[in-house]
Parts: structure tokens; C-alpha cells; sequence
């Protein structure tokens, strides 16, 4: 070896001796046996396998416990039936969380819901009638054009229960009964449009069509602030066109799978019979402000939940995100 590379090597070794000093290496090998320092080695080792394991189980456990989304989809007797959202476990949050317990502690898995490919806005404008078969939540809607009297008890039973509903208003009634209007949003409930002056839709031309939907619109958006986004045709009169027109405005039309026909005035044993036989997974039921709806009322609340089904709005009951039956 020359002179010059002799130099440089000495140079290295005394850089390494002085940094190992300072950094403490120098201490750290003398000062601890190699059975010692093995002990630990052996520890961090098997640290690394339980981690290894840990993860592996969570993953196996997630396999198991995935549940597919559901796409929405256009049938050929309810036509468009809204998606449902899938549930994973969040396989990195769950094993960082269960990591920091002790060990043989349960795992708490942490899930995420998975969405659908296909939801109602790829559909395109169809009638709803129904919310997914697979979400247990069913709605009221309660469509009103008049039956004032009947309103306030209807809220009282509904606030009671703890159940919110929605309300489709008739826009002249609206116009007419804006602080009642108020009084039905400030309880909590959903509003939607339903028409401004209860007619026959698909009897009306065009023009005429879409000015009773969107004078409602507008009266909700003036009145009470709210952004529509359903639309329940009168009497459930509606043609293709109908529907065409409300998208057109941005609104999906709704009906309902169960008729309480509480504008003839049935006795309320018959409607909470009726309901609890028939209620089932997204079910939307038909009311209006009636004595018969408003004895019967509490009574649907009760059968509807001893079928283990929840209660929502329109809205809810539509959306695709997930629910836990009570």
C-alpha cells in the first residue's frame, strides 16, 4: 500500500473511532455482553413476528366480513330502486389501532362503507317508488294541500317518537300557511314539492307542467329556505313527461309503495293492520293530515319498528348509505 492510500485509510479509522465515541457506539458494544445484546435482538425479532401475525389475522378477518355494494338499478315493475352502499374493514387503521393494546386484546376492526358503481343519478329520469330492499328503513310521506287541523297533533306524535318524516307541500297551501310551514321545519322533518296547485299532471301541456313544479320550488327556496330535490305528483297522477320535467329542474319524482287511503277515512286499527302487515325494507307510505292518519299514527311507528325496520325521511330512506337495524 503507498503512502497516500496508507493516509487515507488512517484518516477513515480515526474519524469512525472519534464518532463512535460521541454517539455512544463505543459504550454500547463494550458495555453490554453479546448474550445480553442477543436477548434483545431476539426480543425485537419476535415483536416483528406478533406485528406479522396481527396484521395477517385482520386481513383474514376482513376477507370474511366484506359485503359487496349494490347498484342501483331499473326495475321492471318499481322501476329505479337506489343503490346500497358495501362495508369493508379499514385494514390499516384497524391494525394500528389494535397494535397499541396489549397483547390477546380484541380487535376492534375500524370499516369504511364501499359505494356503489351505479346510483340513481346514472339512471336517468324514472319514478322511484321504493327504497332498497337491503337497507331496513322505511319513510312517511305526508302530502299536504289541506287538513290543518290535524297537523300539529300529527308533529307532536312524531316528535314524541322521535321519528322524522316528509312533508310534501302544495304550494298554494305554502303561500297560504307559511308560518305552519315553518312550524313543520323547525320540528326537524323534511320538505319536498309537491305541485302548486294539486292537479293532474299528466294532463297538463308542457308549459304548464313545469311552471306547477317550479313555483313550488321557488316558494320553498323564498319561503323556507330549502333546496328541493323530490318531486310527489298529485294524487300520483304522472306521465313520462313528468318526470322528464322535474329532472329537467333537478328534481327526482317519488311515490309511494303503501296507500294508508286515509281520504276515506278508514278507522286507524285498519291502516296500522295494513301497514304492519305489508311494511318491509324501503317501504315509502302514503298520508296526508287526517284524523284517520293521526289516530293511526303512532300505532304504524310501533309495527313499523317491531318489524325491525328504522324510520327516516324520503331522503335517508333513498340514499344508498348503509343503516345498522336496532
Amino acid at each position: 500500500m503507498n503512502r497516500n492510500k496508507f493516509a487515507v485509510v488512517s484518516i477513515c479509522i480515526l474519524i469512525a473511532i472519534v464518532l463512535g465515541q460521541f454517539t455512544g457506539i463505543r459504550e454500547f458494544v463494550q458495555g453490554r455482553g453479546a448474550e445480553e445484546f442477543g436477548e434483545d435482538a431476539f426480543g425485537w425479532f419476535a415483536d416483528s413476528k406478533g406485528e406479522e401475525k396481527l396484521l395477517s389475522t385482520i386481513q383474514e378477518e376482513a376477507a370474511k366480513l366484506r359485503i359487496e355494494p349494490i347498484d342501483a338499478v331499473v326495475d321492471r315493475v318499481w322501476k329505479a330502486i337506489p343503490g346500497y352502499n358495501g362495508l369493508e374493514v379499514d385494514v390499516e387503521s384497524t391494525y394500528q389501532k389494535a397494535r397499541l393494546k396489549p397483547e390477546g386484546s380484541t380487535i376492534e376492526y375500524v370499516y369504511r362503507e364501499i359505494k356503489p358503481k351505479v346510483n340513481l343519478d346514472d339512471l336517468g329520469p324514472h319514478p322511484i317508488y321504493r327504497g332498497n330492499p337491503n337497507k331496513p328503513m322505511v319513510a312517511f310521506m305526508i302530502n299536504v294541500a289541506w287538513g290543518n287541523e290535524y297537523i300539529v297533533p300529527m308533529l307532536d306524535i312524531l316528535d314524541e317518537t322521535k321519528v322524522k318524516a316528509t312533508f310534501f307541500l302544495d304550494g298554494s297551501w305554502l303561500k297560504k300557511n307559511a308560518e305552519m310551514a315553518l312550524e313543520i321545519q323547525k320540528r326537524g322533518h323534511q320538505i319536498e314539492n309537491h305541485a302548486y296547485s294539486h292537479p293532474n299532471m299528466s294532463q297538463l301541456e308542457s308549459t304548464r307542467a313545469r311552471l306547477e313544479i317550479s313555483k313550488t320550488k321557488d316558494l320553498l327556496k323564498e319561503k323556507l329556505g330549502v333546496e328541493n330535490r323530490w318531486f310527489a305528483p298529485p294524487s300520483g297522477d304522472f306521465n313520462d313527461k313528468t318526470v322528464i320535467l322535474a329532472a329537467e329542474q333537478g328534481l327526482k319524482t317519488v311515490l309511494w309503495t303503501l296507500d294508508t287511503v286515509d281520504w276515506m277515512k278508514p278507522p286507524a286499527a285498519s291502516i296500522v293492520s295494513k301497514i304492519a302487515k305489508k311494511v318491509e325494507p324501503g317501504s315509502l307510505i302514503l298520508m296526508h293530515p287526517t284524523a284517520s292518519s293521526r289516530d293511526a299514527l303512532k300505532g304504524m311507528i310501533t309495527a313499523i319498528r317491531n318489524k325491525g325496520l328504522i324510520l327516516g325521511t324520503v331522503d335517508e330512506t333513498l340514499s344508498p348509505n348503509r343503516v345498522n337495524a336496532p
